[in-house]
């Protein structure tokens, strides 16, 4: 195979991760072909910053400012989108496959949300769209869904997907320290951006989530049905109380099937100690798969940075030489299942989702209080696992006449706990808005 010419590669965008492509790409050329069967070149680069492209590529590659340039050159044959986000990487990726060239991105953002409408294309076509590093950076977990666990009926994932909200809540937990501090700390050590909305608002781990379920489940990709809640609320008491009850508290992209369908939702959840994924700490990122034949199986790494990044960019970029010459119909279809046989399985309403709960109710210390929290959670059919109540000293200092009331409750019904929390609002005794954390297992 090896007299075959090195496959040309366009490179949109030269940042963080488009310089870690290039980099590991030079670093592994010979290992690299002699696993693919022929080399593999980056022809052109494409970047507004044209200057700072060519301190990376030096001489080894054309630099251009207009990425369509790239998409218009004959001699490629392979376009890596690095630039992110929905506008103009959009229009450059549905170019480049109309152009017939096939696509490897880390556009998590686009494919969640525009993923239907661009796999379709690529399919029109018979060019590939491969995106395994759009979710959990270096961990391969596209292709565990995808290929490796192919045999398996998948119960449910479960993965903490974004490295910045597990960075911010290590330190809260390490360090007993409130959100806001540790956000602070965390925009100035690089683990955040200047705007992190988009991670902290659980919004990047939704969008990962999203393309995992599509893999898992052989259902369409449906950002908008996703349920999302970030961190931003998260108190230190509420880790500290956590931890008390042999908890830790990880922001999870979980989905799920279920009766009705497909769970696809990204909260605090609190995770028993024991677990392996409770004790991922820092920026890693870790996915846990349930499959039928396989049992529990879990995957680790870094899921952001430049080399992480491009090593899962890269071995798209074998993949995909690989199979170019293959006969579209015998490639791995993109979403795992082939195109006509996708499901038309729901995404399951919050309100139907069943989930454990742990409450704080900030009360009144007086006698009594605890027995009327029981008797509506009772009412409602809800089951209390465990209950740690703290002395009114311990909360409010010397004298104080309020204390926190804490209640692990056993797998329940979304809008029933909807409902029994508005009824435990609406008591006199109860001092402040109720914080709800949703608990899962995992076993």
């Amino acid at each position: 195979m090896s007299h075959l010419p090195p496959i040309q590669v366009g490179l949109l965008g030269i940042g963080t991760v488009g310089s870690g492509v290039f980099r590991v790409l030079q670093r592994n050329q010979e290992e690299i072909r002699r696993r693919a069967g022929r080399g593999i070149q980056i022809a052109t680069v494409a970047d507004l910053d044209t200057e700072r492209a060519r301190a990376v590529v030096g001489d080894a590659a054309q630099v251009v400012a207009d990425a369509r340039a790239v998409i218009a050159d004959p001699a490629i044959d392979i376009v890596v989108e690095l630039i992110g986000g929905y506008g103009v990487a959009r229009q450059l990726v549905m170019e480049a496959i109309a152009a017939g060239k096939h696509v490897v991105t880390a556009n998590k953002a686009l494919l969640a949300v525009h993923g239907t409408e661009i796999f379709a294309a690529a399919q029109a076509q018979g060019v590939m769209v491969a995106f395994e590093a759009a979710v959990a950076g270096g961990i391969p977990i596209i292709k565990a869904l995808r290929e490796g666990l192919t045999a398996n009926r998948i119960q449910w994932v479960a993965g903490i997907i974004n490295g910045t909200t597990n960075f911010i809540l290590s330190e809260m937990r390490d360090k007993g320290l409130d959100f806001d501090v540790v956000l602070k700390e965390a925009q100035r050590l690089g683990y955040a951006e200047a705007d992190p909305t988009f991670d902290i608002e659980g919004i990047d781990a939704a969008h990962k989530a999203t393309l995992m379920s599509a893999l898992a489940f052989g259902i369409p990709v449906q950002f908008d049905k996703a349920y999302v809640e970030g961190i931003t609320r998260l108190q230190a008491a509420d880790i500290r109380y956590a931890e008390q009850l042999g908890y830790r508290i990880k922001l999870l992209g979980i989905t799920k099937r279920v009766d009705g369908g497909v769970e696809l939702r990204v909260h605090p959840t609190l995770v028993p100690a024991k677990r392996l994924i409770a004790n991922v700490e820092g920026a890693m990122n870790a996915v846990v798969v349930q499959g039928d034949a396989v049992g529990t199986t879990l995957y680790y790494g870094k899921g952001a940075g430049s080399e992480p990044t491009a090593s899962a960019v890269i071995a798209d970029l074998v993949d995909v030489t690989r199979l170019h010459t293959a006969d579209p119909q015998h490639r791995v279809p993109h979403l795992a299942f082939q195109p006509h046989a996708m499901s038309d399985l729901t995404i399951v309403p919050m309100e139907r989702v069943v989930t454990g709960y742990y409450l704080r109710l900030r009360v009144a210390d007086q006698p009594g209080v605890l027995a009327e929290v029981t008797a509506i959670l009772a009412r409602a059919g809800i089951s209390i696992d465990a209950v740690l109540q703290r002395e009114a000293d311990e909360v409010g200092g010397e004298g104080s006449t309020q204390t926190d009331l804490i209640i692990l409750t056993h797998d329940t019904v979304e809008g029933t706990m909807n409902a029994a929390l508005a009824a435990m609002q609406a008591l006199p005794t109860v001092l402040a808005p109720i914080v709800r954390i949703r608990k899962e297992e995992l076993a």
